[in-house]
């Protein structure tokens, strides 16, 4: 009887504790907490507001319509969205004011179209900082906004980029934005197309790493697919040996010029080439045929520096 009664209280006791662990989702300003986490999207609204996310491993998903959010994990690096997905896009589909992502880990995205991302953002301003994206078709993915920027800093995008029928998700596809900017951030064993992919007019690529040594199938590291104008500088970049496309490691509008390239300056980066690599690469491909600044790299056997196509 003792033992039975023992086993119900702690029963009791761990139903209790259930009952009474407190809400994942918190909005910083007011205290509110929500178990879902779109439930805490809608309660902001059309104001600005910072969802505080607990430890854990969520399936949740969330649509922003309007307001300024951030999504911040109380423990960077603890609060993992795995595998949730709105309107077929993406975990965090964001077309409000503005947002901002840190903290957070995105992985197992997958949808039917392929292009499966941790953050599908269509409209305002985006900053992400100290976030993973792994194992999926895409870590971001973007709209059309030429009014608005997307900064990225001290974020790791790994093993992403292929859909179902090996055709290319991308890591990071930026399209008809006002500006990227991609700082202190790492690229590593991607699974497919290229590592970052951008139609922005501007770009500030700033001391990331680029490291394609344990890559599958991949195509260029950095593709400016119509053109940009701005700075690559201080990154690292290492050609592995299993490419789509061996040739080119930065394409300058490789699809047509739709913006400038007189303004873009390719500057003290270093690269090199994965043992085993048999092929040799060109470190800048040139479409434009603008007069795009290519100085001061250090670059290893088999990599020329320039080459206009």
């Amino acid at each position: 009887m003792k033992r039975i009664a023992l086993l119900t209280a702690c029963v009791a006791l761990a139903a209790t504790a259930g009952a009474q662990r407190p809400a994942p989702f918190v909005i910083a300003e007011t205290g509110e907490a929500f178990g879902d986490l779109d439930d805490a999207v809608r309660a902001i609204g059309n104001r600005q507001g910072t969802i505080r996310i607990a430890p854990g491993r969520y399936g949740d998903c969330a649509v922003q319509e309007a307001g300024i959010i951030a999504f911040v994990a109380d423990q960077p690096g603890t609060a993992i969205f795995d595998g949730g997905t709105c309107e077929g896009k993406a975990t965090l589909v964001l077309r409000g004011r503005a947002a901002s992502v840190e903290g957070l880990t995105f992985t197992n995205i997958s949808v039917s179209d392929g292009n499966g991302a941790g953050i599908r953002i269509e409209e305002g301003d985006l900053d992400v900082v100290d976030s993973l994206f792994t194992d999926s078709q895409s870590g971001i993915l973007s709209a059309a906004d030429p009014s608005s920027a997307i900064r990225i800093d001290r974020s790791t995008f790994r093993r992403l980029g292929k859909r179902p029928d090996g055709n290319g998700a991308h890591p990071v596809y930026i399209g008809y934005y006002g500006s990227l900017t991609v700082t202190n951030s790492r690229f590593e064993q991607g699974t497919g197309a290229h590592y970052l992919k951008s139609r922005a007019p501007i770009v500030q690529i700033l001391n990331n790493s680029f490291d394609d040594s344990r890559g599958e199938q991949t195509n260029y590291h950095i593709d400016l697919s119509v053109g940009a104008s701005g700075r690559i500088a201080g990154n690292t970049f290492v050609q592995g040996t299993d490419k789509e496309n061996y040739a080119t490691m930065i394409a300058v509008a490789p699809e047509g010029r739709e913006h400038s390239s007189n303004g873009l300056v390719v500057e003290n980066n270093r690269a090199w080439v994965s043992p085993g690599f048999r092929w040799s690469t060109v470190f800048v491909g040139d479409w434009s045929g603008e007069n795009p600044v290519v100085r001061n790299n250090e670059l290893g056997d088999q990599i020329s520096s320039y080459d206009r196509r």
